[in-house]
């Protein structure tokens, strides 16, 4: 990916576009870290309907079917809106849909009506899926490409902490009365209502800095070539696209599959028996791994090649989850919340990897691998499924087999990555 050219608005010295990139990353931070802890709070609505309405697994796991299905809905028209009006107002506009998203959360969870709840999550993620495409593109093609996966990595440690501070401060919010048809009560929706105004004060934060990359390629995203239309297809000739796409679907799958089961597999008695407020703030302890994977991951790709170190992660994850398995106790609940830490690298790693190196090709490209986020709603779903057929445990060697598929596109970009300059 060759390094932006930019207008002499923003190039006028190497200062003032380090001062942009600098302060690109500090809005980013907000961003990643508040995206993460909604996604864990979300993971937590599973158990708790489960237990409330009296759902099997495959019911529940409708959560994250319509939490993640918008990425495969709307990634299409988020794309071309970036392109049309760029990464600062589009992550703006994104942050004002999740804004709405969460309350409209709030009210249909306070209710216990599901399908509202369904339908505010659809919401939700579509304006998660706006920010997605854009702000993980423009932190990949803005500053020095050959370090692009070294900066998605550092943002992704922030989103993991949101991930962290997720359960421990939803769950007893979420989880603290789920006994069959009990009623909700304000304090059940606090959490969605603290998160939709946090979004909010960053939307008008982003609105306010709407110019920050005016003059750039990369900033103003008001060109749409005419052949746009062929483009999404040809993209896909870039066989590490192609390849990446795939993975992410992998990834993403496997990833909230065991975030969203973890609760339901704490509790079991042959692995913690936990009761479910315990169980969920536990599961903080794997988004835990993800976070210190990754400020360590970050460190680690100074030192050693990053497709190396992903499938070296993916290897790990693989063996973890199949522990997890066959291994009862303390010793196989540690094993699965270890995956987490396998996890660390993989999202933004395979994210830099795929990216093409015509940085035009950008938002294109951002979009197939934003639609490959539908994975967290495809893998949960036959896994609850094969969860009520085999069992809770068994049912993880789905996920299991999605880290083969992540080893694989791993081995296949060794030695195809040149440096980048």
């Amino acid at each position: 990916m060759s390094t932006m050219s930019l207008s002499p608005s923003i190039s006028r010295s190497p200062e003032t576009r380090e001062s942009v990139t600098r302060r690109l990353f500090w809005l980013s931070i907000g961003v990643f870290f508040i995206g993460g802890f909604l996604s864990a709070s979300v993971g937590l609505l599973v158990p708790q309907l489960k237990s409330v309405l009296v759902l099997d697994y495959k019911g529940a796991l409708l959560v994250q079917l319509a939490f993640h299905s918008s990425y495969l809905l709307f990634a299409l028209p988020a794309a071309l809106s970036v392109v049309r009006i760029g990464y600062m107002r589009a992550i703006a506009t994104g942050l004002t849909i999740m804004a709405a998203g969460c309350l409209a959360l709030a009210l249909a969870q306070g209710m216990r009506e599901f399908l509202l709840v369904l339908a505010a999550l659809l919401l939700l993620s579509g304006g998660q899926t706006i920010l997605q495409i854009a702000a993980n593109t423009v932190v990949t093609v803005f500053g020095p490409s050959r370090r692009s996966a070294f900066r998605l990595n550092l943002l992704q440690g922030f989103n993991s902490l949101g991930t962290v501070l997720g359960p421990l401060l939803s769950a007893p919010f979420l989880l603290q009365d789920i006994a069959p048809g009990a009623r909700a009560d304000v304090a059940a929706s606090a959490p969605f209502i603290v998160i939709g105004a946090v979004l909010a004060m960053l939307a008008t934060l982003y609105a306010a800095h709407r110019q920050l990359l005016a003059g750039s390629p990369s900033g103003m995203g008001d060109y749409l070539p005419k052949d746009w239309r062929r483009q999404i297809v040809a993209v896909l000739a870039e066989r590490r696209l192609l390849w990446g796409t795939l993975a992410i679907f992998l990834y993403v799958g496997a990833e909230v599959t065991i975030g969203t089961l973890m609760t339901n597999v704490l509790m079991l008695p042959s692995r913690l028996g936990l009761e479910p407020v315990s169980a969920g703030r536990l599961v903080s302890l794997y988004w835990a791994g993800a976070m210190v994977g990754r400020f360590m991951g970050a460190w680690l790709m100074t030192r050693i090649a990053e497709t190396r170190l992903l499938f070296c992660a993916a290897l790990a994850a693989i063996g973890l989850t199949v522990a997890a398995v066959v291994v009862p106790g303390v010793i196989g609940a540690g094993m699965l919340i270890a995956v987490g830490l396998c996890n660390a690298i993989m999202y933004p790693t395979i994210y830099a990897l795929a990216m093409p190196e015509d940085s035009s090709k950008a938002p294109l490209a951002s979009m197939w691998l934003c639609m490959a986020v539908v994975g967290g709603a495809v893998v949960p779903i036959l896994t609850g499924a094969a969860a009520d057929a085999v069992g809770l445990l068994k049912a993880l060697l789905l996920p299991a087999a999605c880290y083969v598929g992540i080893a694989l596109f791993a081995r296949h970009c060794m030695g195809m990555r040149e440096p980048r300059s």
